[in-house]
């Protein structure tokens, strides 16, 4: 099936995205580890696992449609030195992220790609429940203090 090519573009825009945070994410989440904090570490690792699963949907729905999938393309790393400018770092990526693939839905729904846009949707929501846990992090930094925070995800 031939898909217009704004579509195409968009969808690998969302590409791009996911393959940088599978990087950011895989890369956090080892920093954690080699620190012992086991908690953050596990939810980054599960994250960039579950970035790698929506980068699988988004080519596999590229290829799907005849287009071509940009696995060549990464956006810039955002590594933080301490765990709170990690979390702050992710946020920062999420929410620039939740844009892209917000503008991709909004094009999928004027040029009545459905499938796609269904796709998007529910990475939208994968996306934003991540979001809330990174809220839900930095939240806890500001009631507890960084220190008891960390000690709280050994």
């Amino acid at each position: 099936m031939k898909s217009q090519q704004e579509v195409l573009t968009h969808l690998n825009k969302v590409l791009t995205s996911e393959l940088t945070s599978i990087n950011q994410y895989f890369l956090h989440a080892r920093i954690y580890k080699n620190w012992g904090f086991s908690q953050l570490n596990d939810q980054c690792y599960k994250k960039s696992i579950l970035d790698m699963k929506q980068a699988d949907k988004l080519i596999e729905r590229i290829l799907f449609l005849e287009g071509l999938p940009n696995l060549q393309q990464l956006g810039a790393l955002a590594i933080g030195e301490k765990a709170e400018e990690m979390l702050a770092c992710d946020m920062k990526f999420q929410l620039a992220q939740q844009s892209t693939i917000k503008s991709a839905i909004a094009c999928c729904e004027q040029l009545k790609d459905f499938v796609s846009r269904d796709i998007l949707v529910e990475i939208l929501h994968q996306e934003e429940d991540h979001i809330d846990w990174l809220e839900a992090q930095l939240y806890q930094i500001d009631q507890m203090n960084i220190d008891n925070y960390l000690q709280a995800q050994l």
